[in-house]
């Protein structure tokens, strides 16, 4: 089942596609959330693959021009056909974490140290953490 993004993620998304150098605090006092419900939504997204990574905006009118035709050929790549507009109520498909497949139910959520894990089913919760007991004992014991 797809996860539904709510207020907060939405805000959240747009406050770091505007800057991506923004701390928590600054975000919580934006959207006006504490900043413990800022961290929450940021890595639950992050778990579930919608944020990959925070990307660089460079001032390339500040570049030699050589540099800065290289550089716009990089920036023309890595956003080729990322052209999507996010809007309250849209669906992320959660992927699951053992065999990839599709989560068409309620994930099964797995805490993993400060990360969840999703599944599609018990089996591969369970399959899982036979892989990985000693990574996720050890966590545990932190």
């Amino acid at each position: 089942m797809p996860l539904k993004l709510d207020e907060i993620d939405l805000a959240l998304l747009e406050s770091l596609v505007k800057d991506g150098r923004k701390s928590f605090r600054q975000i919580s006092r934006e959207i006006k959330v504490s900043t413990p419900t800022v961290k929450l939504h940021y890595e639950r997204l992050v778990n579930i693959g919608l944020i990959k990574g925070i990307s660089v905006d460079l001032d390339f009118g500040k570049l030699e021009t050589e540099a800065s035709a290289k550089l716009d050929q990089i920036r023309h790549k890595a956003f080729k056909g990322h052209k999507i507009k996010v809007d309250k109520g849209m669906l992320v498909k959660i992927t699951c974490d053992y065999c990839n497949g599709p989560t068409h139910n309620k994930p099964t959520i797995l805490k993993v140290g400060d990360q969840e894990r999703f599944f599609c089913c018990s089996s591969c919760k369970t399959l899982y953490k036979e892989k990985y007991r000693g990574r996720i004992e050890s966590l545990a014991n932190k």
